[in-house]
């Protein structure tokens, strides 16, 4: 079930209703439980094993590395914890990937020893979350969950089960221990993030999919440099608000059921350096990156160089995580090294908010780094990605061959100046409660702009469920 599809509002209703209907305790976990494996049963039911022994494994781990006291033998616990998870993840998403290039290194041809594998929905995801539990219990600072139920549904909570944001244990158990139901406020909250969600998505979103899809997909067909740049600006809306939507969504329901999700995106294409770029894109796998990659790695200890390095490594392996490609390997690097290079002039520099003259060049220019990065993430193959880069620097301009119609730039203009308003006056999380009038009319406003643009031919899959 796709969250911008009428059955699953009609799924989440539902499960919503009856979850207020139910008595306080276990009869509600246990509903939301199973609703999560429904939801997920509903992609591909013969995965549901997997999800459930990945669940049982960490559960055991964790309960194994808080009981020992001997050293070893908690990391023991930890390393089967963790190499499990990855070695399901590797399975499953690089397999075929490192098959493929070892068959090419050895002169034979690249599906020698490739399997059809279909990859589980999410696991990227929820392989994360498993290992930052057991990581965190390992370190002290997460107690060990003893209700295997309780746990199971820290894994399977289905508003953010198949794309994040990555929660933290003691975020989601903070909630679930000490649960409350949302007062107004927060449910006229959970339903504006739903609403933007839903407009993001299916108004701007799927709008600008299909013309980063025509150009990407007939390279040969828009050639030039107005094309070309039209077609990344295409992929660059789609992404955000692709990803951005579905956390809002994400946010929006696990409110609605009385859960606080972290923000996971603080409006990423206003952002003055790469390095401030990775403080708001996508925040829940920075700082899982940050807390449990860069620091272990040795973070910005042990002198400059080896803090570039750091950097370095947990870029290539945060594109890695991205997908089985030498693409997304690259687009990682090329972060990697921005953001060294960046820490290299200074790191205050470009962490410290510039002046009202200055900010705009700062900020166009780094939406400009981060389009050209974006070539790679998007393109099928390195070949393409050069191809793009070329035309993008060297092609002629031609107006005509401008992909992305005068209206659509309209509406991200009205979003840029929505976004720049709350990067001012942070108005979106107060606006319940202010003026009951203004409320409605936000709301009216982002239901006419689906009626109006939303893409309805065919629920368009959200980009980072293929992670």
């Amino acid at each position: 079930m796709l969250f911008n599809t009428i059955q699953f509002f009609a799924f989440f209703v539902a499960v919503t209703a009856l979850f207020y209907q139910l008595p306080r305790g276990a009869a509600r976990k246990y509903l939301l439980l199973i609703a999560s494996y429904v939801f997920y049963g509903t992609w591909n039911w013969k995965f549901l094993p997997l999800l459930g022994i990945i669940t049982l494994l960490d559960y055991f781990c964790a309960l194994g590395v808080e009981r020992l006291t001997e050293p070893r033998k908690r990391k023991a616990f930890l390393i089967l914890s963790v190499g499990a998870n990855l070695g399901f993840l590797g399975i499953f998403k690089y397999y075929n990937f490192a098959a493929s290039n070892l068959a090419h290194g050895l002169g034979l041809p690249d599906d020698s020893w490739t399997a059809a594998i279909v990859l589980p929905i999410g696991i990227s995801f929820h392989t994360f979350q498993s290992i930052s539990y057991v990581v965190d219990v390992y370190r002290g600072e997460q107690k060990a969950v003893r209700n295997l139920g309780d746990y199971a549904l820290f894994i399977a909570f289905f508003p953010q089960l198949v794309a994040g944001p990555i929660v933290r244990a003691a975020e989601f158990f903070e909630d679930y221990y000490t649960w409350r139901k949302p007062d107004v406020d927060e449910v006229l909250r959970g339903v504006l993030w739903m609403l933007m969600g839903l407009t993001k998505k299916m108004a701007l979103a799927d709008q600008f999919s299909q013309i980063a899809d025509e150009y990407f997909g007939h390279l040969s067909a828009h050639p030039g440099a107005a094309a070309a740049w039209s077609g990344i600006f295409s992929f660059a809306m789609q992404i955000f608000f692709d990803f951005s939507g579905y956390t809002d969504m994400a946010i929006g329901m696990a409110l609605l059921l009385g859960f606080h999700f972290p923000v996971n995106f603080l409006r990423p294409y206003l952002a003055f350096s790469i390095t401030d770029f990775w403080h708001r894109w996508h925040v829940s796998l920075s700082r899982w990156l940050r807390d449990y990659l860069y620091i272990p790695l040795g973070g910005n200890r042990g002198g400059s160089w080896k803090t570039y390095r750091n950097l370095m490594l947990t870029m290539l392996l945060g594109g890695l995580w991205h997908g089985a490609s030498w693409n997304f390997i690259i687009w990682g690097g090329y972060h990697g090294a921005w953001l060294s290079v960046e820490r290299m002039l200074g790191r205050k520099k470009f962490m410290q908010t510039p002046g009202a003259l200055l900010y705009p060049f700062r900020a166009l220019l780094t939406f400009v780094l981060v389009c050209i990065g974006w070539v790679f993430f998007r393109a099928a193959t390195f070949t393409d990605s050069i191809y793009v880069l070329r035309n993008m620097f060297t092609g002629s301009w031609d107006s005509a061959s401008i992909l992305v119609p005068v209206w659509l730039f309209c509406f991200v203009a009205i979003a840029f100046g929505i976004a720049l308003a709350e990067e001012k006056w942070e108005w979106i999380e107060r606006l319940p409660r202010g003026p009951a009038w203004a409320y409605a009319i936000l709301l009216v406003a982002l239901l006419f702009s689906v009626e109006l643009l939303g893409v309805t031919e065919k629920a368009v899959p959200f980009v980072y469920f293929q992670f």
